[in-house]
C-alpha cells in the first residue's frame, strides 16, 4: 500500500480474479456506524473495533470494491471473498486512519493512497521460514523416530476447490468458488507427495523409504539471505523438531547420491522394540509371519534423536546408532563424514570413509554420540552429520535432548 506521498508499506493482499483498479472515495467505518453509511463499491478503511468475521461480512453484503482491514491476525483466511482487501497490523492502521483525518475527511485533493496488489512477490526475504502452525517434534507414539521428517511451502497456497463446498462462511452466508487459498500441513502433503511421485516417475526400482531418504538428505536449511531458516513461533533458528531434515529442494532429491533403505523386516523389529502386540503387528503388515526375535529402536533412517536423563549424572552417557547407505550414484566413488560441532557433546563416524566400488553397493557406519558432562547439556542441542562426494551433499540432522518421554 502506499500513502503519504510515496511512502510504501507491504501489507497482506488479496484481490479476485479479474479485479479492475479505478479512483474511489473512501471512508472510515467506526464501530458504532450503521450499515446505512456504506456506499455502493466505495472503498473502505475498516477500524479494529468490531470482530474480523463482521467486518468481512458487513463488507461483503454492502458490495463494497475494496477494503483495508485492520487487524493482527493473518490475512490468509480473508483473501477468499469477493472484494479486493489489505490487512494491516493495528500499528500501521492507526497511521493510515491519522494521516486521512487530517485532511478533512477527504476533502483535500493531497491526502493520496494507492492500492497495489501484485500477483506473485519474487525475491522476498528472508524465505523460507517455519509457520508459527507447524506441527513440532518430538513424536509421542514414536519418540525414536525423528519427527517432522521435511518442510515444505504451506501457507496461502492457491489450490482448485470444489465448486458445491462453500470457501467461506460469514453470517450463515456461504460464499463458493473453484479456487481456494489454504493453509497449513494439509499444503505442504500434497507439494511433498508430487515430489515423490516426480522421483518414483525418474527411479522406478526405488522404495518408498529410498524416496523418503532422496527428500530428506537433499533438503536445505538456508534461507534466502544465506542464514539458518527461522521458526516464526520463536523467532530462532529452527531445529530439527521444527524443520525435520530441512526445505524440500525437488530438483537434487533426484540425485541424492546416497539413500538410507528400509525393509518390511526393519519396519515389524522397530514394531517389536515398540512393544506393540503381535496382534497389532499383524495388522499393520498385514502377514502373520512376523519375527519379533530382534527388535530394535535403530530404524535405518537418514536422522538421528538421541533422549539423554540430564537430571541423572549416573546415567549412560553413550549413545550409538548403526547405519546402511546405498550408492544409487553412478560407477566408484568415496564419500568422507563431516560433522557439525555440538557443543558439550563428541560426535564422531566410524568409519568416517565410505568407498563404493560400484552402484547400488551398500556400506555401512556407526554415529556415536557421547556427552561430555551430563548436568550442563541443554535440554535440546542438534548438528548434522554430511557425507560429501565430489558431487553430492548427504546431510542428516542429529538431535540430542533431555526431554522426558510420556509413557
Amino acid at each position: 500500500m502506499t500513502r503519504f506521498h510515496g511512502s510504501e508499506r507491504d501489507d497482506e493482499t488479496g484481490m479476485a480474479a479479474g479485479f479492475h483498479y479505478r479512483k474511489m472515495t473512501i471512508i472510515i467505518r467506526d464501530k458504532e456506524s450503521s450499515e446505512r453509511r456504506w456506499v455502493h463499491k466505495e472503498r473502505s478503511i475498516e477500524k479494529n473495533g468490531t470482530s474480523i468475521d463482521d467486518q468481512v461480512y458487513y463488507l461483503d453484503v454492502t458490495k463494497v470494491f475494496g477494503a483495508v482491514l485492520i487487524s493482527n491476525i493473518s490475512g490468509t483466511y480473508y483473501s477468499r471473498n469477493s472484494f479486493a482487501t489489505i490487512i494491516v497490523d493495528p500499528i500501521y492502521g492507526e497511521i493510515i486512519k491519522s494521516y486521512i483525518k487530517s485532511y478533512d475527511n477527504f476533502k483535500h485533493a493531497t491526502s493520496v493512497a494507492n492500492m497495489s496488489f501484485m500477483e506473485t512477490g519474487f525475491d522476498v526475504k528472508p524465505a523460507a521460514r517455519v509457520s508459527s502452525y507447524s506441527s513440532r517434534g518430538p513424536s509421542y507414539s514414536c519418540p525414536f523416530v525423528l519427527k517432522p521428517d521435511i518442510t515444505a511451502p504451506s501457507t496461502a497456497i492457491l489450490a482448485a476447490w470444489p465448486t458445491n463446498v462453500h470457501v467461506l462462511e460469514l453470517k450463515s452466508q456461504k460464499f463458493f468458488s473453484e479456487f481456494n487459498i489454504i493453509s497449513r500441513t494439509s499444503m505442504a502433503c500434497p507439494h511433498v507427495a508430487g515430489v515423490a511421485a516426480l522421483i518414483k516417475g525418474a527411479h522406478r526400482d526405488w522404495s518408498p523409504a529410498a524416496i523418503r531418504s532422496a527428500i530428506m538428505t537433499t533438503s536445505y536449511i538456508f534461507d534466502n539471505t544465506k542464514e539458518q531458516i527461522k521458526d516464526i513461533g520463536t523467532g530462532e533458528k529452527a531445529t530439527p523438531f521444527t524443520l525435520g531434515a530441512g526445505h524440500v529442494n525437488p530438483n537434487r532429491a533426484l540425485d541424492p547420491g546416497l539413500v538410507y533403505d528400509v525393509d518390511v523386516h526393519d519396519y515389524v523389529n522397530l514394531l517389536c522394540a515398540l512393544k506393540y502386540s503381535k496382534r497389532n503387528i499383524t495388522t499393520i503388515t498385514r502377514s502373520s509371519s512376523n519375527d519379533c526375535s530382534k527388535p530394535s529402536l535403530d530404524l535405518n533412517y537418514p536422522s538421528f534423536i538421541a533422549f539423554f536423563n540430564g537430571g541423572n549424572s549416573s546415567s549412560s552417557t553413550v549413545q550409538e546408532f548403526h547405519r546402511t547407505v546405498t550408492n544409487v550414484g553412478e560407477g566408484q566413488t568415496i564419500y568422507v563424514a563431516r560433522i557439525t560441532p555440538i557443543k558439550g557433546l563428541h560426535v564422531s563416524v566410524i568409519p568416517n570413509k565410505l568407498v563404493f566400488n560400484e552402484k547400488n553397493e551398500k556400506l555401512s557406519y556407526k554415529l556415536r554420540i557421547e556427552v561430555a558432562r551430563m548436568t550442563k547439556l541443554k535440554k535440546v542441542a542438534f548438528g548434522y552429520l554430511t557425507w560429501m562426494d565430489v558431487k553430492h551433499v548427504v546431510r542428516s540432522p542429529i538431535v540430542v535432548t533431555t526431554l522426558k518421554l510420556k509413557s
